[in-house]
């Protein structure tokens, strides 16, 4: 059931794909009324499909990157119901449906038998959800930063277009940024920590500085500079936006890394 209910919820994800960059294009608020029923199906039939997956999963310690990616996809779209049942931000599900289905595609392209996270990262479930918790803050803030470039590309052109009429003001956008970031970091340090403790205990090491290790702690430094710009310096706007692109894509790097060296032999 939880591999028709996986197809079912790309299908969904795929057609509010289509619908949200639409809606894009033309001003018709049917379209995002439709791009949202679509997700929210999707989403609950996701749900199911994660809770009958876990059901038949016999050593719950050793999730795979197919389930990782896609319960990174899963809550991706539940933060964006939630801001969409908050703010009515319809077009912030042109972004991030969109992103969450190339990660359940990733997912789907993982066969569920794929090996499991290799021993550094062998652990209950906490260093995984944690990880992927931390990774979608940093997935919100760089759509967040992406819609302020856009929008700011806008107003300074005087293209006052349909796209200009649905994206947010340039305040709200930085709010989102930064409050995704401060919310993503500290859930990213515990999933270290956690995966560190890992370490130790499976290799008698806390780190022992492979590519995918490294570069997460680049990642994380990297944000942690960000952050106490922000917090500190007053980092605002078209910098902040910049470099939490710039961030994201390094958490893609480390994403597919480490998922590279778990087809390869445990070093």
């Amino acid at each position: 059931m939880a591999a028709m209910l996986f197809v079912v919820t790309l299908a969904l994800y795929f057609a509010a794909t289509v619908c949200f960059l639409a809606y894009l294009l033309w001003p018709s608020e049917v379209l995002s009324n439709v791009s949202l029923g679509m997700t929210a199906t999707g989403f609950a039939s996701h749900t199911i499909a994660l809770g009958a997956g876990m059901i038949g999963v016999t050593d719950i310690s050793t999730p795979g990157f197919h389930e990782a990616l896609s319960f990174f996809s899963w809550v991706l779209i539940l933060v964006f119901l939630a801001v969409e049942f908050r703010h009515h931000l319809h077009v912030l599900g042109s972004f991030i449906v969109p992103l969450a289905l190339l990660s359940l595609v990733s997912a789907a392209a993982l066969p569920e038998t794929a090996p499991t996270l290799t021993p550094v990262f062998r652990t209950l479930w906490v260093h995984v959800t944690l990880s992927m918790l931390g990774t979608v803050g940093f997935a919100i803030a760089f759509v967040a930063g992406l819609m302020y470039l856009i929008q700011d590309g806008l107003l300074k052109s005087k293209r006052f277009n349909v796209l200009y009429s649905k994206l947010p003001a340039l305040d709200f956008l930085d709010h989102l940024n930064q409050q995704s970031i401060v919310t993503g970091f500290p859930l990213l340090t515990l999933g270290i920590i956690t995966g560190a403790l890992s370490a130790e205990f499976s290799r008698g090491s806390y780190l022992n500085w492979n590519p995918e290790q490294t570069w997460a702690l680049v990642t994380w430094v990297f944000y942690f500079v960000v952050l106490m710009g922000r917090l500190t310096v007053g980092w605002r706007a078209k910098r902040a936006a910049y470099l939490t692109i710039i961030g994201f894509a390094g958490v893609i790097l480390t994403l597919i890394g480490v998922v590279i060296k778990s087809h390869g032999p445990v070093s």
